[in-house]
């Protein structure tokens, strides 16, 4: 791959999760040589950075994903200005995705993931796949991963979710969206 995919990202815990599972979805890929994750202090302070970072970027052949949670805003409105911003930068082949509503919303979309990370097995039950069949939709994932593990902390919660987080079962679009992106950013710098 020419380049790395550098991944400005919202919040530490994305950090962890991707620096974990990327290498598992990519094998061969290694933190810092093939990618590089930029984590900031919430979605005002990563909105603020997108500019000024992308345009003063010198690392020939980089390539940019920017990761920010949704949280209920209006996704086109949102994803426009986030493009916006890279296109500003002179950046206009950089990917946006965005998460829906919160990182949680991942786990949730793989119930047998959460299950094993933190050896609940009841978490992948029927019922709580029938009421979490649609985990984009969840207005705080967050809330309800809390609610079915009460020890849960993100930073913690990321590296376990890590090691066990299944692209071909999840039920999140957003997930498969942002994995699709970065295949095919992968794809390209290998063609």
């Amino acid at each position: 791959m020419a380049g790395r995919l550098v991944f400005l990202l919202e919040e530490p815990s994305m950090r962890v999760l991707l620096e974990g599972w990327l290498p598992r979805l990519f094998p061969g890929w290694v933190s810092d040589e093939h990618f590089l994750c930029v984590p900031h202090e919430g979605k005002s302070d990563l909105d603020r950075s997108i500019a000024r970072k992308l345009a003063a970027w010198r690392h020939p052949g980089d390539r940019f994903v920017i990761v920010r949670d949704n949280d209920n805003a209006d996704c086109i409105d949102l994803k426009a200005r986030l493009r916006r911003l890279c296109e500003d930068a002179g950046r206009p082949d950089s990917l946006v995705r965005l998460v829906c509503q919160e990182l949680e919303s991942w786990y949730l979309g793989d119930l047998a993931a959460l299950a094993v990370a933190f050896d609940t097995p009841r978490i992948d039950s029927p019922a709580n796949r029938k009421r979490f069949n649609a985990p984009d939709s969840w207005q705080k994932p967050s809330v309800e991963v809390k609610r079915l593990i009460p020890a849960f902390q993100k930073i913690g919660g990321a590296r376990a979710m890590a090691a066990h987080l299944e692209v071909q079962r999840n039920r999140s679009p957003s997930l498969r969206a942002f994995v699709a992106g970065v295949r095919r950013l992968n794809a390209e710098a290998a063609g």
